[in-house]
């Protein structure tokens, strides 16, 4: 795999506050990666640093083959890290016109970013007639006009309607399927889990899991269980090394599985034990669910440190 983006043990720090600790990965070529973690977790002071606006503390990143300087990478990548920044006066097109002198792109790149993101038909509105929505969609376009090897974005939907939020998700899925890589920053599990093909999951600056999104939420999956014999059921699922984490709400019980078993197997396990089932469910977990296990690991192992 061609490498874009390398991160060796990246670690920045304000003062006291460590926002990003020795953090590494790397991005390929063709993959659509998405840096998921709530606010504070370090996901824009990551972009930051690679983008030359934050300076580092210790650790490394290289572009590329490593070869090429990061003023002369930055050249291949396109950019959105603060809201979209547009004189309000102007139109879409004048306000794009304006970039391409700035990036040294021809003026015809305008037509065909426009209609990517679906502003064609608006390109001689002013930009102040413009919704949130659409605004991203410019700025999006405006990122793109140098035909980038990355496009990178920071909470892409942020503040955005429902509609804003679908739209922007295509685009971006439209964007990568031509063979753009894309690296995005989010706090929200739906959108990584939708667009991503990898995700880096952060939390207070250290990464929790690096990988693919599908073998993240690839898991064996959990049984949602009731039963009159409720402390019965307990005891078994406990003892039961097929288990691991048994959650108990109410009257359900939860128990995630560490190996694959079919919901007729475990009811005939049951069975032959005299648990007779009032509720089976068998589900896949989401990576909301992962995440949060990734948390509570992360909390544990800094509790017993």
């Amino acid at each position: 795999m061609e490498p874009i983006l390398t991160i060796n043990n990246l670690t920045k720090k304000f003062g006291y506050l460590t926002a990003v600790k020795d953090l590494s990965f790397t991005i390929n070529k063709g993959n659509v990666y998405g840096i998921l973690g709530p606010n504070g977790s370090g996901k824009s002071t990551t972009l930051g640093i690679v983008l030359n606006v934050v300076n580092k503390t210790s650790g490394e990143f290289h572009w590329f083959d490593g070869n090429t300087t990061t003023h002369n990478a930055l050249k291949q990548v396109g950019a959105i890290i603060e809201r979209p920044n547009f004189y309000p006066y102007m139109t879409a097109e004048q306000n794009l016109k304006l970039v391409c002198k700035i990036k040294g792109v021809e003026y015809k790149k305008i037509t065909e970013k426009l209609e990517i993101v679906g502003l064609l038909d608006r390109k001689d509105s002013k930009f102040r007639t413009y919704s949130l929505g659409m605004k991203q969609r410019l700025a999006i376009a405006s990122a793109l006009l140098n035909d980038p090897e990355i496009l990178i974005l920071d909470e892409p939907t942020n503040g955005l309607d429902p509609q804003g939020i679908h739209q922007i998700r295509q685009i971006i899925k439209d964007i990568a399927n031509n063979g753009t890589t894309i690296l995005l920053a989010s706090h929200l599990l739906d959108e990584v889990e939708k667009v991503c093909t990898h995700v880096v999951v952060l939390r207070k600056g250290e990464k929790l899991y690096s990988g693919r999104v599908d073998e993240m939420i690839s898991s064996y999956g959990f049984f949602e269980l009731k039963a009159e014999k409720h402390n019965d059921l307990l005891e078994e699922l406990k003892s039961n090394p097929n288990f691991g984490k048994v959650k108990v709400e109410g009257d359900l019980i939860t128990a995630f599985l560490n190996e694959p078993m079919s919901s007729p197997e475990f009811n005939k396990m049951m069975f032959d034990k005299n648990i007779i089932l009032s509720h089976l469910v068998k589900r896949k977990e989401s990576l909301e669910e992962q995440f949060l296990q990734l948390t509570d690991n992360l909390e544990i192992n800094q509790k017993t440190v």
